[in-house]
């Protein structure tokens, strides 16, 4: 695997020709697919090694792990959306806002697909109808469980720093590990609501978890 820095990557996966639904298609000559595969693979090594609560520079845990809800959407296909989900990609924050205005600040002018990428916080998941992308906040662990069984309706990616909430019925979890911020992920889920989730996502990943919340 060509070996590239963070700095080099970031830049390259600006260019469309590195988005997942790029590299999906037929065609795709092996030497760029490896390439971007390379540029992926930096970004989220990159991300996973940023944040260290011992430095006094560099990149906060909130924006860590807004960095990492953004560049989820680049890895999961929705089924075909309704009108509500056409022209944005909305990454939605459920209960107590963790990130402020750092969320916002990392989306802002960014697209994915053609999409523009808004973030709103919502109080409750009728309010969620239009989101792509469903953080959990920490303050909604008391009724986690509820919440999940709720989210299955509305296709939404479920994402969440709760602790093994992967193992809990979410599809992927943020998890600090020495210092660092990785995540895993639970296929179940992804699959029982119809989300497509590229296999470059799953080789970051700190663990693949294949199992519903029930153990099935």
């Amino acid at each position: 695997m060509e070996k590239v820095n963070s700095q080099d990557a970031v830049e390259g996966l600006r260019s469309k020709a590195c988005a997942p639904a790029a590299l999906a298609a037929r065609g795709v000559p092996r030497v760029r697919r490896r390439l971007c595969v390379a540029l992926w693979l930096a970004v989220f090594t990159f991300l996973s090694a940023a944040y260290s609560p011992a430095q006094q520079v560099g990149p906060t845990e909130s924006q860590v792990k807004a960095a990492y809800l953004f560049n989820f959407g680049k890895f999961v296909r929705w089924p075909a959306p309704p009108d509500s989900r056409k022209h944005s990609l909305e990454i939605c924050v459920l209960g107590k806002n963790p990130f402020g205005s750092v969320l916002d600040a990392t989306v802002k002018g960014e697209t994915i697909d053609g999409k523009s990428v808004v973030a709103r916080s919502v109080l409750s998941l009728h309010e969620a109808e239009s989101c792509h992308i469903l953080f959990v906040s920490q303050s909604e662990e008391a009724r986690l469980t509820a919440i999940l069984a709720g989210a299955k309706r509305l296709q939404a990616l479920t994402v969440s720093d709760i602790p093994h909430f992967a193992e809990r019925g979410g599809m992927i979890g943020l998890v600090n590990q020495a210092d660092r911020i990785r995540f895993e992920v639970n296929v179940a889920p992804l699959e029982n609501a119809g989300l497509t989730v590229s296999s470059e996502l799953l080789k970051v990943a700190l663990r693949v978890i294949r199992k519903s919340a029930g153990g099935d």
